[in-house]
């Protein structure tokens, strides 16, 4: 049996355009939630949603199980808002008041940390899954102020050659250089709980 080993990442791995698997099956039994994989079919992040799908509250964990980010769901008289809480000390020292995003059901991304300028927008493709192209996304994440895709997430192909598009649970997930990829992950976090994947 394979072993599976924590993998940091390094900063020689955040500068140059990565790309990850995210497997929509959790790693717990009876569980909800995804398993992301590094271009080595290392696990590297882990979100676990121990209520049922759709749940409103979900973790998204290194391999080792530290909280990295808490999402919530919060229903307002204008829809449903996610927002993502840096996760410390494994979540037990979590600050409910000081979120550092926000996620309207609409896509638009609110970074609410004083140290951050960025604003990101997640764009959802239309298109049903029937309906898409190989190479279609199924959404982006872009920095508005430039207008830049700073990921894209899109159903993954076999690797055989014949490009046959796997399950719809089997996502590729390619993020550009020098964007955090935990905040991408809290990101795509949202996008499966959008789409009642998680």
């Amino acid at each position: 049996m394979a072993k599976v080993r924590p993998l940091p990442i390094s900063v020689e791995a955040a500068s140059k355009r990565e790309s990850f698997t995210v497997w929509m099956k959790s790693l717990v039994m009876q569980g909800n939630g995804c398993t992301v994989f590094n271009e080595n079919g290392e696990i590297v992040y882990r979100i676990e949603n121990y209520d049922n799908k759709g749940g409103n509250e979900v973790y998204l964990m290194d391999l080792r199980g530290n909280v990295l980010f808490t999402i919530l769901r919060r229903v307002r008289v204008f829809g449903r808002l996610w927002r993502g809480y840096k996760g410390e000390n494994n979540g037990s020292n979590l600050n409910k008041e000081k979120p550092s995003f926000e996620v309207t059901k609409k896509g638009e991304i609110t970074l609410l940390s004083n140290n951050e300028a960025s604003c990101y927008k997640l764009k959802l493709e239309a298109a049903s899954a029937t309906g898409r192209t190989k190479s279609a996304a199924l959404f982006k994440i872009i920095e508005c102020g430039r207008g830049v895709v700073v990921a894209e997430g899109m159903r993954k192909q076999s690797r055989s050659g014949s490009g046959v598009l796997l399950g719809d649970d089997v996502l590729t997930l390619s993020v550009q250089p020098h964007v955090d990829r935990s905040f991408i992950m809290a990101l795509v976090t949202v996008y499966g709980l959008m789409n009642h994947l998680l």
